[in-house]
């Protein structure tokens, strides 16, 4: 193990940073694997049905990690571990706020762009039929944006300074849902689009309400955007479908189905 001298190694410093940052992004690519994995099976079936040498090496694995960064933990001054772990000391007055003001900003955002906004085309319309209620491919409305992109919700910088860091930023979306207004940057294509509209199916049986409490506690229970349950489900039925387009399926089914046994509050 690298032993520092009392004048410090400014090379081994930087290697090691780098090295860290790497291991940052591997560790979430494995914590968004094991949420989609988490939001899809229970623990039991997973320890009754998974298959038992990959089952051992995940959890020897994954102990390891735990015990490793558990012990790096504990060496982390008191005050700069509130920075460091800023997210889990957010009391819930914080996340309420942070909710009402995410409900505020996605009615808002939708009552802005409805008036610009065009009813699907009929192209579109025979694509996700199979998959979408008449009733809701009616009411949404499409903008395209030409020459701007969207900004960033006003409130992010009082949510980074709570310890969010890696919020997602809209200005790089392919798309954004607003309610029942799907704002896009650039071409559609379908699997955007099928993925814009299942937000809307979301929004539509929980409300926006309920849809911004459980994206923003979503949020600060995995710190990831991607392992959002909201986000997550729409990526795996998004998944389906750009499998076998031709295998048609409710996305309204499957959304009232996780809605109803609370798995966008796991």
């Amino acid at each position: 193990m690298f032993q520092w001298d009392k004048n410090g190694d400014r090379v081994a410093v930087l290697q090691m940073n780098t090295e860290l940052r790497h291991a940052q992004l591997e560790l979430l690519s494995a914590q968004c694997a094991t949420d989609r994995l988490r939001l899809r099976f229970s623990a039991r079936d997973l320890a009754q049905h998974g298959q038992r040498d990959v089952l051992r090496k995940a959890l020897s694995s994954a102990l390891a990690l735990h015990d490793y960064y558990t012990h790096v933990a504990g060496h982390v001054p008191t005050e700069e571990s509130l920075s460091l772990f800023g997210a889990e000391s957010v009391d819930d007055n914080r996340v309420a706020e942070i909710v009402i003001q995410t409900a505020h900003y996605l009615h808002e955002r939708r009552e802005h762009f409805r008036p610009s906004g065009i009813p699907m085309s009929d192209e579109y319309r025979r694509a996700m039929l199979p998959f979408f209620s008449d009733s809701l491919l009616d009411q949404v409305r499409i903008v395209i944006l030409k020459g701007e992109r969207l900004s960033n919700p006003p409130f992010y910088n009082d949510v980074k300074a709570c310890g969010f860091t890696n919020l997602p930023e809209l200005t790089h979306m392919s798309s954004v849902t607003f309610e029942d207004v799907l704002v896009f940057h650039g071409e559609i294509i379908d699997r955007s689009l099928f993925h814009a509209l299942v937000h809307a199916v979301q929004f539509q049986v929980l409300g926006v309400e309920q849809y911004a409490d459980q994206f923003v506690r979503g949020f600060v229970r995995t710190r990831s955007f991607i392992s959002v349950p909201l986000e997550a489900h729409a990526y795996t039925l998004q998944s389906k479908f750009a499998g076998d387009p031709r295998q048609a399926f409710a996305v309204e089914e499957k959304v009232r189905l996780w809605a109803n046994q609370g798995r966008y509050q796991q």
